[in-house]
């Protein structure tokens, strides 16, 4: 078993007596905890409202309920992303249209976006993987340009800017998870921000059986409430965010700096975004020394964890592959092929990050 693994949830005893308080005051559903989360989180995005939910997936879906997508719509995703960006528009029974990442930020291109609208779009869903966000202003003047809803799952960033601005305030929705791995947790849970009135309002009744008031219910909804135990969890770990984000970025530096095999290409930020670094993700090209496999024995033989995220892009998943004559999404296939993440979680010191570039560093 690896001492080093690709990721650890940093948990204290502040957040041990915080969740213990909720337990021994004996509201544990949702509660003054999940409504005090809400605004924080609201605040700490720089949105006018968020609405606590039980995990990301449903978050996402709440999401694209408010926005009123549904039956022969469809919903414009990168396909280098997650099953749950591409799974939540089908569970409100529109069609996900896959669109081809950037090369370089493995994030959503505007250029494919452009190329994918038709008369039956009515979102655009664009994810700021790994913790860097993407081109949320060019997306935003086409959505504007085409009146289309722009959603962001930020689910992988946490404090990820964009010109000093954080996610989850661009487009009409944004949608965090808070599971165990993710630069801030609640064990499992996630929340939606928003500036619109009416969508919070359209949340709330979504992620509680639809009920305006008690017993009086107005639309179909569904049970995604979260607990005022997960919510006095969150709030400890949000108050630490910036912290963990910063040790993040710290290994994230050390990592570019460091690893210097030919053949491997460190992460690439752009210009104006800050990257939070959920993951940090090395690219192996033929000219390394070992093929990916090759690298991730050799690394848990040396007692360092690492994961491939993700090894098939969502087109071609047995849920929605086709056959297709070109591939739609080249990129996003041969990002698939090619990517590897490395610990970069906040716990590491910097004689484990320097362990692991020596290790990666003396590949032969």
């Amino acid at each position: 078993m690896e001492h080093i693994p690709i990721a650890r949830p940093a948990i204290g005893q502040d957040e041990i007596s915080a969740v213990t308080a909720v337990l021994e005051s004996g509201m544990l559903a949702a509660g003054e905890r999940v409504a005090e989360f809400e605004q924080a989180f609201a605040d700490y995005c720089g949105s006018s409202y968020a609405v606590a939910i039980n995990n990301g997936t449903a978050a996402l879906h709440a999401a694209l309920l408010a926005a009123e997508v549904g039956p022969g719509d469809e919903v414009i995703v990168p396909s280098f992303s997650f099953i749950a960006t591409a799974s939540a528009v089908s569970m409100c029974g529109a069609k996900p249209v896959f669109a081809d990442v950037d090369e370089n930020t493995f994030t959503i291109s505007p250029g494919q976006v452009a190329e994918r609208i038709t008369s039956k779009t009515k979102a655009v869903l664009g994810v700021h993987l790994f913790g860097q966000p993407f081109d949320v202003r060019a997306v935003q003047e086409i959505c504007e340009s085409k009146n289309l809803v722009l959603i962001e799952d930020a689910a992988q960033a946490h404090g990820a800017a964009c010109n000093g601005e954080k996610t989850g305030s661009f487009g009409r929705m944004g949608c965090f998870s808070f599971y165990a791995t993710k630069n801030m947790t609640t064990g499992e849970g996630g929340m939606v921000t928003t500036r619109d009135r009416q969508s919070a309002e359209r949340l709330r009744l979504i992620i509680s059986h639809g009920q305006s008031e008690k017993y009086h219910h107005t639309r179909l909804g569904y049970n995604y409430r979260m607990t005022d135990m997960a919510a006095a969890l969150g709030l400890v770990q949000l108050k630490k965010l910036d912290k963990f984000n910063m040790r993040r970025r710290k290994n994230a530096g050390y990592y570019d700096t460091h690893l210097s095999v030919k053949g491997l290409i460190t992460p690439f930020v752009a210009p104006g975004m800050q990257h939070v670094y959920h993951q940090y993700v090395i690219r192996l090209t033929d000219e390394f020394p070992l093929n990916r496999m090759g690298l991730m024995k050799y690394l848990s033989s040396k007692g360092i964890g690492s994961a491939v995220h993700y090894p098939t892009p969502i087109h071609r998943q047995p849920l929605y592959f086709q056959e297709y004559d070109p591939d739609p999404c080249p990129v996003s296939t041969r990002l698939a092929s090619s990517v590897l993440s490395l610990p970069v979680h906040p716990l590491l010191d910097q004689k484990e990050v320097a362990y692991i570039c020596d290790t990666i560093n003396t590949v032969s």
